[in-house]
């Protein structure tokens, strides 16, 4: 394949990955191109769209570990992979799907939805028959972030598994916030992890996935230890994020809101870079930087901006922030101010 239709980073240090797009080659070929390359990269499926003389699409998958994640954008389409195909080609993986943008309907194993991107996922198992048809939105193409993982990597049987095919769960809510906002993120911005992080973030995305698998299969007691902890330790960050601002947040808070104690929180965060207490900090520390940075809040005095965080003293508050970037809060300022007017 032609370098500039298909790369892969994997030199530098960053996470291997595959960058595709289709518009560098002629309107006549895009289409079968991604017809081969979805065959080749996940599973054969009998493909078709109104776009194919012009099938405009990109895509970037990502490897984690065991598992590949992929964003996708691509006009609308109606993918069929049928028992013929499944016998062709075993491919013993689940694909899990959160929709971004447009209307996806779904039907595998006698179970149907139909939904708009947004608050969603849904599992599908390559190794069954099944159809997917995607619509485009206004802007002219769907965009869906996927993730495919291999059968031994989940804790369930696929017969237990079948009750949850084609069918949606939340995206919003829970455990499947948390890791929706993880592959959000990491597919967003892979560039700030490098290849040593694989791993660890294909784990995270695991777990959270287990876990939220298990609450909808109601099975939650078979989750191994490990998997429980990277769901729980997930909730607290994601409880501290939504409460920075909260004079009363605390390690000591952060524990009573889970039910667990102060000692457990400890254990929690036990092998982390951080503490419970420093990743509040340092959270705190980085909003105010943003703050200093944001010519909107340029009126806002600095001991406000840094009460807002939760830093009510103004001295201890300075000593932190220059402790973590160098320079005073007012310093920053004037050098974001600078660095501004420059450009």
């Amino acid at each position: 394949m032609q370098e500039s239709i298909l790369a892969r980073g994997e030199a530098s240090g960053v996470l291997p990955n595959l960058l595709v797009d289709t518009t560098v080659l002629a309107p006549a070929d895009r289409f079968e191109f991604w017809r081969a390359l979805v065959a080749q990269e996940t599973a054969p499926a009998h493909i078709s769209s109104a776009q194919l003389d012009n099938f405009v699409a990109y895509a970037q998958a990502i490897d984690l570990g065991p598992i590949r994640l992929t964003s996708l954008r691509y006009p609308s389409l109606d993918s069929t992979r049928p028992a013929q195909l499944v016998r062709r080609a075993e491919a013993d993986v689940y694909q899990l799907a959160l929709p971004l943008a447009g209307r996806s309907v779904l039907t595998q194993d006698r179970n149907e939805s139909a939904f708009e991107a947004g608050n969603h996922f849904t599992l599908l198992d390559a190794a069954r028959p099944h159809v997917a048809r995607h619509s485009a939105d206004g802007s002219g193409l769907a965009a869906t972030i996927t993730v495919q993982i291999p059968h031994a990597a989940l804790p369930f049987t696929p017969d237990l598994l079948r009750r949850l095919l084609a069918m949606t769960m939340p995206s919003h809510l829970g455990v499947g916030g948390l890791l929706a906002n993880h592959l959000r993120s990491v597919a967003a911005h892979p560039e700030q992890y490098g290849q040593a992080d694989a791993e660890v973030l294909g784990r995270v995305a695991l777990d959270l996935l287990t876990a939220m698998l298990a609450q909808h299969l109601d099975v939650e007691g078979t989750l191994s230890p490990e998997a429980r902890r990277t769901a729980l330790r997930a909730r607290v960050v994601d409880f501290i994020d939504r409460h920075l601002g909260s004079a009363e947040l605390s390690p000591r808070s952060v524990a009573a809101a889970h039910h667990i104690s102060l000692r457990s929180l400890h254990r929690l965060f036990e092998g982390e870079t951080t503490t419970a207490a420093e990743l509040i900090r340092a959270k705190r520390l980085e909003q105010c930087r943003r703050d200093l940075g944001n010519p909107l809040h340029l009126r806002q005095p600095v001991h406000a901006i840094a009460a807002r965080w939760g830093f009510a003293d103004k001295a201890h508050f300075s000593r932190l922030f220059r402790a973590r970037f160098g320079r005073s809060p007012q310093a920053y300022r004037a050098a974001a101010a600078h660095q501004r007017s420059r450009s």
